[in-house]
């Protein structure tokens, strides 16, 4: 039978980039990305301007700023933002417990690993989105459909990783462990976790970004309550600077989710070798 993960790892344990390419540090790659953002939204508001695109469908960037001035002072807004980082949240919480139990589960029972491996590569290509239709069935257009999709997608990241971690042990260290005669728990406190844990983040990080965007997704097409709807509401209420108000806000929660797991990463392993690396001078 097949082995449990059949694509090719990413590269976990260097989870963390040097910061060094190109002889930037990390303040000169913000920088830049800050400058390459800023020159998006010159371009946004030229192009309407000059009239190679109609500002009917795509508004100039001072519009859509004056739109979301707007829904900064508006209650409804903020509801929306809250009720879509609750359904992200907790569906990111179920996907990394479960990624992680089942994961040194599988990881640590060769038996199981062969066992579940079709099952795996059979249910992970499934996109979330299919599912639409049985989250709806089972619980309409209410918080658990969201995080039905959102823990579905988030799952198998988390998974997959932990996996590779766990295989990734080095075969001499669990040797010399189980000829010390250590137990099973103090094997995967000193053994497999130091090892599993820059897969984990790794997982973590990806199914972050995934699981943002299969909540703004669910609320979009099922009507759930959060950005998604309110994105729905402006687009069919013509509001169309409200509406790309709105798509600006997802976008700055996307980043601030993706910096959020990177400083969590840096924390977390700043005994690891990249991070130590990227930290020297």
């Amino acid at each position: 039978m097949t082995p449990a993960a059949t694509v090719p790892p990413p590269a976990a344990t260097a989870p963390v980039s040097t910061g060094r390419s190109g002889g930037t540090g990390r303040g000169g790659n913000a920088l830049l990305g800050l400058l390459g953002f800023a020159t998006f939204l010159v371009v946004l508001e030229v192009v309407p301007r000059s009239g190679l695109v109609s500002a009917n469908y795509l508004p100039p960037t001072s519009r859509i700023a004056g739109a979301l001035a707007e829904l900064l002072g508006e209650g409804r807004f903020w509801a929306a933002v809250t009720d879509t980082l609750r359904g992200w949240f907790l569906g990111l919480a179920i996907a990394v417990a479960l990624g992680v139990v089942v994961g040194f589960v599988l990881g640590t029972v060769p038996v199981l690993r062969e066992f579940t491996a079709s099952t795996i590569e059979f249910l992970r290509p499934i996109p979330s989105v299919a599912l639409i239709p049985l989250a709806v069935l089972l619980f309409g257009s209410e918080l658990r459909s969201v995080l039905l999709l959102v823990v579905y997608a988030a799952f198998w990241q988390v998974l997959v990783q932990v996996l590779y971690g766990v295989r990734d042990v080095d075969p001499v260290a669990r040797d010399t462990a189980y000829t010390f005669g250590l137990s099973r728990w103090t094997r995967i406190r000193h053994l497999l976790w130091p090892t599993a844990l820059p897969y984990l983040l790794t997982g973590i990080r990806l199914a972050a970004a995934v699981a943002l965007i299969l909540a703004i997704t669910a609320e979009l097409i099922i009507g759930a309550p959060g950005l998604g709807n309110e994105i729905n509401r402006a687009q069919s209420g013509g509001a169309v600077d409200s509406m790309y108000a709105l798509i600006i806000v997802t976008g700055l929660l996307g980043v601030a989710v993706n910096v959020l797991a990177r400083r969590l990463e840096r924390a977390v392993l700043s005994w690891h070798p990249s991070v130590r690396g990227e930290e020297s001078p």
